[in-house]
C-alpha cells in the first residue's frame, strides 16, 4: 500500500475516533430488560449483549448525527456485511464495524473478521476502507454503561496476522501496535 494509502486510512481512523469520543461523552447508561423478567440478569458474557449494546451505539449516533458533526449516519445493512454503519461527512463515507469489550474481562485475542469476506470486499472495491470501532463497557446484572476511556480504533489492514486455524477468522487483540502496510 501506498504512503498516501497509508495516510488516508489513518486520517479516516482519526476522524471517526474524533466522532466516537463525543458519542461517548453522550452515550446513555441503559437497563437492558428489567428485574422482573430476569431476577438473576444475564450471564456476564459480553456475547448476551453485544448486537443490542452495537444497535445503541449505531442509532444514538444516527440519532445524533448534527451534534458530531455529521450529514448523516446509515446502519440498515445485511448481518453478512462488513461494516455495522455508514457515517457521512460532507460527501465522504466512513465504513465502521461496531466491536465490544467487557471492562470486567481481561484483553484476549477476538475473531475479527473472516479472512475471504475481507478479501473479496477489499477485491472488489480497492477504495473500501473498514474501521473498527472497540467500547467497553461495563456489564452488571441487567445494566450497561459505557467506559468513557476505552475507545480502540484500528484497520484490518493494519493488524498484526494471526488467523485461527479452526474458523479462517483474522484475531486479533482489540488494543494492539498497528503494522501499516
Amino acid at each position: 500500500m501506498p504512503n498516501n494509502q497509508i495516510q488516508e486510512v489513518l486520517d479516516e481512523i482519526s476522524f471517526v475516533e474524533n466522532v466516537f469520543r463525543k458519542l461517548l461523552k453522550i452515550l446513555p447508561s441503559f437497563d437492558v430488560t428489567n428485574e422482573k423478567v430476569l431476577p438473576y440478569g444475564l450471564k456476564p458474557h459480553t456475547r448476551s449483549v453485544s448486537w443490542l449494546v452495537e444497535q445503541v451505539i449505531t442509532q444514538q449516533t444516527k440519532y445524533n448525527a448534527k451534534a458530531l458533526g455529521l450529514t448523516d449516519v446509515n446502519f440498515d445493512f445485511p448481518d453478512t456485511c462488513l461494516h455495522d454503519c455508514e457515517l457521512i461527512h460532507r460527501g465522504k463515507s466512513y465504513f465502521v464495524n461496531v466491536k465490544i469489550h467487557s471492562m470486567a474481562g481481561k484483553e484476549n485475542k477476538n475473531d475479527i473478521a473472516a479472512v475471504e469476506k475481507l478479501y473479496m470486499q477489499y477485491s472488489a472495491e480497492p477504495s473500501y476502507n473498514l474501521i473498527y470501532a472497540c467500547f467497553g463497557i461495563h456489564f452488571q446484572n441487567i445494566h450497561i454503561r459505557f467506559d468513557p476511556a476505552y475507545l480502540n480504533l484500528f484497520s484490518p489492514q493494519f493488524l498484526p496476522i494471526y488467523v485461527n486455524p479452526r474458523n479462517d477468522k483474522i484475531q486479533a487483540l482489540y488494543h494492539h501496535q498497528p503494522v501499516p502496510r
